[in-house]
């Protein structure tokens, strides 16, 4: 079923303990959230769409309404539906006269009889106009499969006219009440109103701002509205829902397009699961604290096929990679020469005759990588028709990692550069901070869809994500300059436990080596200097701060 366009109005006042929202409870009877607590909004009508009504629509224009929301085009009519439908649900009439304010309340009164009326009837009656600039446009969200009806609706943030309550319209709505945020979210936890997962999320939200100008500004600046569209899969636990936060959400959404529910949500170590027209991915059985599930091999193309990163030299898996190739394995990838991602290329290729491609094993690495030819950075490999990988030397994790663009889809096979659910470890003296970094700024100017890392689930918003890994990076860098500015001269040792105090004791010693990382790194800028066995900040005059 295809998602129906809707708006909904979230309309804030002040209240004696802080800002307030306007809430509506549906009929218990309508057939979609029937009894929950919600925002006013509703479909969008052919009316919203009427010329006549976007010539009385005040500071926003169709081609800038639809920018922000990014669509083709249409974008004000959802404007025009969130303050339309908050009028005939709650009665609060969100309009300004012909001087350009807002109606008193005493008019908006007045003209309740239009509620059950044509929208442009009102606005040519009346002649009255839609402040679309006073809506911040501020979510997205998108129904889940499977229900009887789906709406695709935008979310809209504005303040409530002054000196209007409003009214239920006693039809859709039941019920009304203005109500704070956090007292919101109490009621719905205490089993009072009936809260969805988008309401209880956008309350969360709104539950942060001390007054309604904080919260009208923070939605007013916001850059990027992610979609939150909610998808289902099935597996050992049955069918379940899922959404933006969590892991298995991006993954679902790119090997099931067509929301089908019938992909799996699980990470099952040699079962290989087709991701999509291109690639099928087949855990290795070497799960652990550094591997997670286990290493990603990814097996990629069609009538000849590539593998990328064939994992461990485990016999079974290398088994269910030979299996899943039915004789079209024609080229061995490795990302690097860490042992959870490159030994099992040599059985590979003896078994398939394969040519074996990445960098040479730095010293202490996987002595058994022997490849036939050398990639450099931008080097293009034709994997039959129509699918191409591109190289892109990024080291920092190890010296010799490359990750893997899939051109034609935009799949980025990002071996331990990026990976799912935490960061990987910078182990000096191959793995190198300053690199690492650079690498991962490097990527920001490449065209992603998604990542594919070597552990762990599919990773959506790439750009998104490796922008906060180098925030992550970088605030930890802060961390250690925080340390030795409170600790003077101190041991790795001593500060260990500073830097990573939000890490569990039992991850410290992989910690340690991320943590000589960044002392490394920050030597070599000459914001920290040796002292014998201990590091020190490097305390600039006072001109060069």
């Amino acid at each position: 079923m295809v998602p129906r366009p809707a708006a909904t109005l979230i309309l804030l006042r002040e209240g004696a303990q802080g800002p307030e929202v306007l809430m509506i409870q549906r009929n218990l009877n309508a057939a979609f959230l029937g009894g929950a607590y919600v925002f006013p909004g509703g479909a969008l009508e052919p009316q919203d769409s009427d010329p006549r009504i976007a010539t009385r629509v005040l500071g926003l224009t169709d081609e800038k309404a639809s920018a922000r929301l990014n669509l083709a085009s249409g974008g004000l009519a959802y404007y025009v539906a969130a303050i339309r439908e908050c009028f005939e649900e709650s009665g609060i009439l969100l309009l300004n006269d012909k001087r350009e304010s807002l109606i008193a309340y005493s008019r908006a009164d007045r003209l309740h009889s239009y509620r059950t009326k044509p929208f442009l009837e009102l606005l040519e009656a009346e002649d009255l106009f839609i402040p679309a600039d006073k809506l911040a446009y501020y979510g997205h969200w998108i129904t889940a499969p499977g229900r009887a009806r789906r709406f695709d609706a935008r979310f809209f943030v504005a303040l409530a006219p002054e000196g209007q309550e409003g009214s239920h319209d006693a039809a859709e709505a039941v019920h009304q009440m203005w109500v704070r945020p956090r007292d919101a979210l109490e009621r719905g936890a205490r089993g009072e109103i009936e809260l969805v997962f988008a309401t209880q999320q956008t309350l969360k939200e709104l539950a942060r701002f001390d007054n309604c100008a904080a919260a009208i500004s923070f939605c007013l600046h916001l850059k990027e509205i992610e979609t939150n569209r909610a998808c289902r899969a099935v597996g050992k636990d049955g069918e379940r829902i899922f959404r933006r936060a969590d892991p298995q959400y991006f993954e679902i959404h790119w090997s099931d397009p067509e929301e089908t529910g019938t992909t799996s949500y699980e990470l099952l170590p040699g079962v290989p699961k087709r991701l999509d027209r291109f690639v099928v991915r087949i855990i290795a059985p070497n799960p652990g604290a550094m591997t997670g599930p286990g290493t990603n091999t990814y097996l990629v193309g069609e009538d000849a096929l590539a593998v990328i990163d064939p994992g461990p030299a485990i016999d079974s898996h290398i088994e269910k990679i030979l299996e899943a190739g039915k004789g079209r394995i024609r080229w061995i990838l490795c990302t690097h020469t860490h042992l959870d991602h490159s030994p099992a290329a040599a059985a590979l290729r003896e078994a398939t005759g394969a040519q074996v491609l990445g960098r040479p094993a730095p010293e202490g690495q996987d002595a058994t990588f022997k490849p036939n030819f050398v990639v450099e950075n931008g080097q293009r490999i034709e994997v039959g028709e129509g699918c191409t990988l591109r190289a892109i030397h990024t080291p920092g994790h190890a010296s010799n990692h490359l990750c893997y663009l899939l051109e034609q889809t935009r799949m980025l096979f990002t071996g331990d550069h990026v990976m799912q659910g935490s960061t990987v470890v910078i182990n000096p003296p191959d793995g190198d901070m300053r690199a690492y970094l650079a690498s991962l700024e490097a990527l920001l100017k490449e065209d992603l869809a998604i990542l594919a890392p070597g552990h762990g689930y599919l990773i959506g918003a790439p750009h998104k994500e490796i922008r906060r890994l180098l925030a992550h990076r970088l605030g930890r860098e802060a961390k250690v300059k925080a340390a030795l500015e409170a600790l003077g001269p101190a041991t790795p040792e001593a500060l260990l436990p500073k830097v990573y105090d939000d890490v569990p004791e039992r991850m410290h010693r992989w910690a340690a080596r991320s943590l000589a990382a960044h002392l490394e790194k920050l030597v070599a800028e000459r914001s920290v200097r040796i002292e014998g066995e201990r590091f020190a900040l490097v305390q600039l005059p006072p001109r060069e701060r």
